[in-house]
């Protein structure tokens, strides 16, 4: 999805660049004003991906918290249920929820306080690369073509291209029909793109 914001943001320069009118300097403008902008997104992107993080992690410390220190065990069949997903909770016996609730007790003491690791950090470094590199696909035809207006049907069809790429991807991973997903996420690209020109954006 990160991916598919960076489009977006990409499209939003690119769809308010005047092909009849704009020059080279306008181009040039316009493509690192994208460049700049995708790469403060996944600075952001970045950023919050790991804020989310911290914040599930010492989610889960309180929750494993709350159940070792529970003495009742329907308290801490709902603290098991609120850890987990819903599907997976409501099809767990009451032996197999206990079982789970002495597992977790026999565990050693949770660290103090929830930290990120490595890992973490290099997920948001891939986050921001990823949101960055989105825009070149799109921005790469206003540097082939001196024609403004050639460069921006390229970019526009490269543009539609991708959406659809990454729709049909997103739709055989969700185990839905690809192209259909395909079509959807250009179309929803689209919109999105509208909006937020018609917000200033």
């Amino acid at each position: 999805m990160e991916i598919l914001f960076g489009f977006i943001m990409v499209l939003s320069f690119t769809c308010s660049l005047s092909a009849a009118t704009a020059g080279r300097e306008e181009v040039r403008t316009m493509v690192f004003a994208a460049l700049g902008c995708n790469l403060a997104w996944g600075i952001v992107d970045g950023v919050m991906y790991l804020m989310n993080t911290l914040a599930e992690r010492r989610r889960g410390l309180r929750l494993l918290r709350e159940l070792r220190s529970s003495k009742d065990r329907q308290e801490g069949d709902r603290l098991l249920g609120e850890a987990m997903p819903e599907t997976i909770a409501s099809i767990l016996s009451v032996d197999e929820l206990e079982s789970i609730q002495t597992r977790l007790r026999a565990l050693p003491d949770p660290a103090a306080r929830a930290r990120l690791h490595r890992d973490d950090v290099l997920g948001a470094l891939g986050i921001l690369l990823l949101v960055f590199a989105s825009t070149f696909p799109i921005v790469i035809p206003f540097f082939l073509f001196p024609d403004t207006v050639r460069a921006l049907r390229i970019s526009n069809a490269v543009s539609i291209g991708l959406l659809f790429l990454l729709g049909s991807h997103l739709g055989k991973y969700a185990g839905d029909r690809p192209w259909l997903t395909g079509f959807g996420m250009m179309g929803i690209g689209i919109a999105l793109v509208g909006i937020t020109m018609a917000l200033g954006g």
